[in-house]
């Protein structure tokens, strides 16, 4: 029997086999669905990606399943609550950022919002070398999500949010999940 091929960035360790088999690059849409993806990349931005997936259940239980009206509600006691828990990645600025997304995320139909700068025309890439970290879809999307007060959303932060829910296909070329999603 033949291994599959999967994209390079692909470890061993079973929780990338699995994020990267039956979630990156396949549409997600709802907007806590789409909030929490956006919260996930903000805490995994300067760490590694195993990281955040070793701890997303924590970081479920602790952001509320990341329900957006109950994320919107959280308080000082909250941010408190969130910076000793050792489940969770404990940075200050991605906790506050993220409960004041879910404020921003109040005002606006976020799935629709981030959906509306889909690229489904983006080149395949051959290699992991052909993926881009950023792109000028990504940089509008940061831009329209700053505009509406979001915070850690930088245009690398759009861009693999844009790859994990889905606005584009980056599995490289030969990729069993490439054409499977």
């Amino acid at each position: 029997m033949t291994e599959q091929v999967r994209c390079g960035w692909v470890s061993s360790a079973p929780e990338y086999i699995a994020y990267h088999d039956d979630e990156w690059g396949r549409p997600v849409t709802g907007d806590d669905q789409v909030f929490e993806r956006l919260a996930l990349e903000a805490f995994q931005s300067g760490l590694s990606w195993i990281t955040i997936l070793r701890k997303r259940e924590n970081f479920r239980a602790a952001f509320a399943g990341f329900s957006i009206p109950a994320v919107a509600a959280f308080g000082q006691a909250d941010v408190d609550r969130l910076l000793a828990d050792a489940g969770i990645v404990r940075n200050r600025a991605k906790i506050e950022a993220v409960i004041a997304n879910a404020q921003a995320a109040l005002d606006v139909d976020l799935s629709d919002l981030v959906w509306s700068h889909a690229d489904p025309g983006s080149p395949v890439p051959k290699t992991l070398a052909d993926v881009p970290a950023q792109t000028p879809g990504s940089k509008a999307l940061a831009k329209a999500l700053k505009a509406r007060g979001f915070r850690f959303v930088g245009p690398t932060t759009a861009y693999a949010l844009m790859q994990a829910i889905g606005l584009v296909n980056d599995h490289v070329a030969d990729c069993w999940v490439r054409d499977a999603r």
